[in-house]
C-alpha cells in the first residue's frame, strides 16, 4: 500500500476521534441512583425508566444548552447502604453533574452527602422524609412531597372517612422512611381525636406476621383500621396474612404500598378494603399526565407501574429546567436554579420550593385497593407555609 493511503488513513483515525471526543464534552451525565434488586426494586426499577425517558425526550427534542445531550447512568444499589455509598463515589469520579434516585430515605442518606460535598446537586424522586434537605444540605432536593403531608393526608382519611376512633399502628423498625410515617401519622390522628390502641413492630426482610397478627387480634378496644409503615416487600406480604388471618379491618400505609405487590401478593381476592397516600398521577388528565404515559407505553411496551415512574422522570425534569434556566450545568449555578424553580409541570403536579428548604408542596393521592382494583378516593392539598 502506498504511503498516501497510510496519510489519509491516518487523517481519517484522527477526525473520528476528534468527532467521538467532541460527542463525548457534549454530553451531560445524570447518575441515576437506585435500587433495581432486593426490596426496594418494584419502585426503583420504574423510577430509573422514567429518568431515562425523560432524558431520551429531551434528546429527541435536540438537548439542552444548546444541543448537548443528557445521558442517565444507571447503578444499582441492590438495596444495600455499603453498595450505595461506593456507587455515589464511583458515579461523582464520573463526571455526573447531578444525581437522582431512590425512593427511599436510608439510601439516600448513603448517597447525598458525597453529593454535598462535591457540590453537586442530588434530587431525589420517591425518599419523602421532609427533613433530608437540612440533614444533608443545600444541594438536596425533593421531587415527592414530604412524609408529614402524606401521613396526614392518610390520618385525615382515617378518621374522617372510615371514621377510625380505635387505631393499630405497625412499624418497620429498620427503616428511617417509615419510622418518619408512623410518627406522623399518630400525631395526626391524636390531634383529630383518634386513639392509638396499639402500637407493634417489624423488621425489613421479616416474613411472617403471626406474632403481629395475634395481638392484633387481642387488642381491646378493637383497631377500627390497621396502618401499616412498610416498604414494597413487606406490604404485599402484610396484607396477605392479615387477610388470611380473617381480619377484614381496613388496612392504610403511605406509598411504601404504591406497588402492584399489594395485589400480586395477596391476590385480587385478598387485596380489599387497602388504602394508601401517594403521588398525585393515578386517573389524572392533565396533558403532563397523558403525555408521560403515552411516551412510557411507546418506550418500555407498559404502562408505568406505580408513581415512581412519574418521579423518576420528574426529577431528571427538574434538572433540565434548571439547567435551560441557569444556562449551565455548573454545580452551584445548577442548584441555585433548582431552588428558584417555581410552578414547575411535573406529571406528579406542579412543584414550587417556596418552603425554606427543598421540599415541595404538593397533593397527596388517596388510593383504595378493592377486589385487587386501584381507585383515586381524593387529592389530599396541604396548606401551603
Amino acid at each position: 500500500m502506498s504511503k498516501k493511503f497510510f496519510v489519509m488513513l491516518g487523517v481519517v483515525v484522527l477526525a473520528f476521534s476528534l468527532v467521538c471526543s467532541a460527542y463525548a464534552q457534549e454530553t451531560i451525565k445524570i447518575a441515576g441512583m437506585f435500587n433495581l434488586t432486593g426490596g426496594m426494586s418494584s419502585i426503583d426499577a420504574p423510577g430509573l425508566n422514567g429518568a431515562k425517558l425523560k432524558a431520551k425526550l429531551v434528546n429527541d427534542a435536540g438537548g439542552v444548552l444548546g444541543g448537548k445531550m443528557i445521558e442517565v447512568v444507571g447503578y444499582d444499589t441492590k438495596t444495600d447502604q455499603e453498595a450505595t455509598a461506593i456507587a455515589a463515589k464511583k458515579a461523582l469520579s464520573e463526571g455526573v453533574i447531578a444525581g437522582v434516585g431512590y425512593g427511599d430515605t436510608t439510601f439516600v442518606m448513603a448517597a447525598a452527602p458525597l453529593f454535598q460535598e462535591k457540590g453537586v446537586p442530588f434530587v431525589t424522586s420517591g425518599a419523602t422524609h421532609p427533613m433530608l434537605p437540612q440533614w444533608v444540605g443545600d444541594y438536596m432536593f425533593m421531587a415527592p412531597f414530604g412524609d408529614d403531608d402524606q401521613s396526614f393526608a392518610i390520618a385525615d382519611f382515617s378518621f374522617k372517612k372510615l371514621n377510625a376512633k380505635n387505631i393499630a399502628i405497625w412499624t418497620d423498625n429498620s427503616m428511617d422512611f417509615t419510622k418518619a410515617l408512623s410518627k406522623f401519622y399518630k400525631q395526626r390522628v391524636k390531634e383529630l381525636g383518634a386513639k392509638v390502641v396499639l402500637e407493634d413492630f417489624f423488621m425489613m426482610g421479616d416474613k411472617d406476621f403471626s406474632a403481629q397478627i395475634a395481638r392484633l387480634k387481642n387488642t381491646e378496644p378493637k383497631p377500627d383500621v390497621v396502618f401499616v409503615a412498610s416498604i414494597p416487600n413487606e406490604a404485599g406480604l402484610t396484607v396477605k396474612q392479615i387477610r388470611e388471618a380473617g381480619l377484614t379491618l381496613p388496612i392504610v400505609s403511605g406509598d411504601g404500598f404504591d406497588t402492584e405487590l399489594v395485589t400480586t401478593v395477596p391476590g385480587p381476592e385478598l387485596a380489599n378494603d387497602v388504602y394508601f397516600s401517594t403521588h398525585t398521577y393515578r386517573e389524572d388528565t392533565r396533558p403532563e399526565v397523558l403525555e408521560f404515559i403515552e411516551a412510557y407505553q411507546a418506550e418500555y411496551g407498559r404502562p408505568p407501574e406505580n408513581a415512581f415512574a412519574a418521579l423518576g422522570f420528574d426529577a431528571v425534569g427538574l434538572i433540565v429546567d434548571a439547567m435551560e434556566r441557569a444556562g449551565s450545568a455548573e454545580g452551584k449555578a445548577l442548584r441555585d436554579a433548582l431552588a428558584a424553580t417555581k410552578g414547575y409541570k411535573a406529571v406528579t403536579g406542579e412543584i414550587t420550593y417556596s418552603r425554606p428548604t427543598g421540599v415541595p408542596v404538593k397533593g397527596v393521592s388517596i388510593i383504595s385497593v378493592k377486589n385487587g382494583q386501584y381507585k383515586v378516593e381524593e387529592v389530599w392539598m396541604p396548606v401551603a407555609e
